[in-house]
This record gives C-alpha cells, structure tokens and sequence, in this order.
C-alpha cells in the first residue's frame, strides 16, 4: 500500500513538473517572440525614415541637376531675340536690369514649385547641407 502511495505521488510529482517546464518553456517562446517582433517593428521603422530621407535627398539631387535646365529653358528665347522694346511707367528699373530682374524672379520662384510638386522645401535641404 505504501508502495502504490508513493508510486501515485511519483506519478503526480512528475506530471507537474512536466506541465509546470510545458509553461515556463511555453512562456519563454512567447518572450522570445515578443522581443523578435519588437526589434523586428523596430528595424522596419528605421528602414522607413532611411527610405524617407533617401527619397528626399534623391528629390533634392534630382532639382539641382534640373535647375539650370530651366534656366537655360527661361533665358533661351531672350538670347534669340534681336530687339526688346520695353514700356515702363515710370517706377522701379527699366532696361537692361529690368529683364535681368525679371528673370531672377522666375528662377527665384522654382523652390516654390519644387515643393508644390514634390513636397520638399529644397531650400530647406540645401540650408541644412551647407
């Protein structure tokens, strides 16, 4: 009888320690998931504000080599012309500085229509470039 009793508590001793190991082993596999999901949201994150200063820094890249493009696209019917008649009503410059004004009012206008087509201020990313 005593045999038995202690054969049935040996039993019982071991199913519970095999359940208890079953959850602690249970636990850690969720602590190690938990904290691979984690790094893992982390490192995404990191990847999508890399991603996000690259795709400004390549927009920004992209405008510098364009901008003398448009110059030349804004001067070029101005270096064709053989005379230029211009009326002025009395105030602010005239002639030669006029038209030069006018020009460096177009180009002066572009980081404006950058960012309107882009969303980045170049302006902004050269300042913080230099």
């Amino acid at each position: 009888e005593k045999i038995a009793e202690a054969e049935k508590q040996r039993i019982v001793l071991e199913a519970e320690a095999l359940a208890e190991s079953k959850a602690l082993k249970g636990e850690a596999e969720a602590y190690a998931i938990e904290e691979l999901a984690k790094a893992e949201a982390e490192q995404m994150a990191k990847k999508a504000d890399a991603w996000k200063e690259y795709k400004e820094a390549a927009m920004v890249d992209m405008m510098l080599k364009v901008l003398p493009q448009v110059a030349a696209e804004v001067s070029a019917p101005i270096s064709q012309t053989k005379k230029i008649t211009m009326v002025n009503s009395g105030d602010g410059p005239i002639g030669a500085s006029r038209l030069t004004g006018e020009i460096l009012e177009v180009m002066n206008s572009l980081p404006d229509a950058v960012e309107k087509m882009t969303g980045v201020n170049i302006t902004q990313k050269l300042n913080a470039r230099a």
